[in-house]
C-alpha cells in the first residue's frame, strides 16, 4: 500500500517531464556558452524549445489523467524557474544588458518565495500562478529561445525584447503584489 502511494505521488509522467526538463539545463549551458558556429546555437534553441513544450505537456497530462501530486506541484515550478533563469543569465553573460531582466527575475521569484513562506506559516496557500505569470513565462521563453536561436539578430532587436520581458515582468510582478495584498487583507478580515 505505501510503495502504491509512494509510485503514484513520485513516478509519474508529469513528473518525470519536470526531472528530463531539470536535466536539459546543464546540457544546454554547455551546448550554448561552447557554441562556435550556428549550428550549436539552433542545438541549444531547441533544447530549450523541448524544455517549454514538456512543461506544456506535463501540465495537460496531469490534469487530464488526474496526475497532480504534492511533487509534481513543487517539482514543476521549480523546472521551470530553473530554465527560465538559466536562459537569461547565459544570454546576459553574452548580451549584458539583459542582466536587468535577471534583476526583475530575482525580485519577481523572490518576491513570490517569500510571500508563499509568509502564507505557509499561516497555515494558507497562495494561489498558483496568475493569468499574467503565464502570459509573461510566455513570452520570455519566445524572446529568449529567439535570441538563442538567431545570434546574429541586430543588437536594436535584442534590446527591444529584452524592453518587451522587462514590462511583461513588472505586470506580472505587481499582478502578485496586488493578489498577496488582497489575499493578505482578506485573512486579517477573516481573523479579526
Amino acid at each position: 500500500m505505501i510503495i502504491k502511494d509512494w509510485k503514484k505521488e513520485i513516478l509519474t509522467i508529469p513528473n518525470l517531464l519536470s526531472l528530463f526538463r531539470l536535466l536539459l539545463i546543464p546540457v544546454y549551458v554547455t551546448i550554448y556558452l561552447n557554441a562556435e558556429e550556428p549550428i550549436h546555437y539552433t542545438i541549444a534553441g531547441l533544447i530549450m524549445a523541448v524544455s517549454c513544450l514538456t512543461d506544456m505537456i506535463d501540465g495537460k497530462i496531469a490534469r487530464h489523467f488526474n496526475m497532480i501530486s504534492t511533487v509534481g506541484q513543487i517539482l514543476d515550478p521549480i523546472a521551470d524557474k530553473a530554465t527560465q533563469f538559466t536562459l537569461i543569465i547565459c544570454l546576459a553573460v553574452e548580451y549584458p544588458f539583459i542582466w536587468a531582466i535577471a534583476g526583475l527575475f530575482v525580485l519577481k521569484e523572490g518576491f513570490q518565495l517569500i510571500a508563499g513562506f509568509v502564507f505557509l506559516r499561516r497555515g494558507k496557500m497562495l494561489k498558483g500562478a496568475l493569468m499574467t505569470g503565464k502570459v509573461c513565462t510566455t513570452v520570455l521563453f519566445v524572446s529568449l529561445i529567439a535570441i538563442v536561436l538567431f545570434p546574429d539578430l541586430d543588437s536594436k532587436v535584442i534590446t527591444a525584447l529584452t524592453i518587451i520581458d522587462g514590462i511583461f515582468m513588472i505586470v506580472a510582478f505587481a499582478d502578485y503584489v496586488r493578489t498577496y495584498a488582497k489575499q493578505t487583507a482578506m485573512i486579517r478580515d477573516i481573523e479579526k
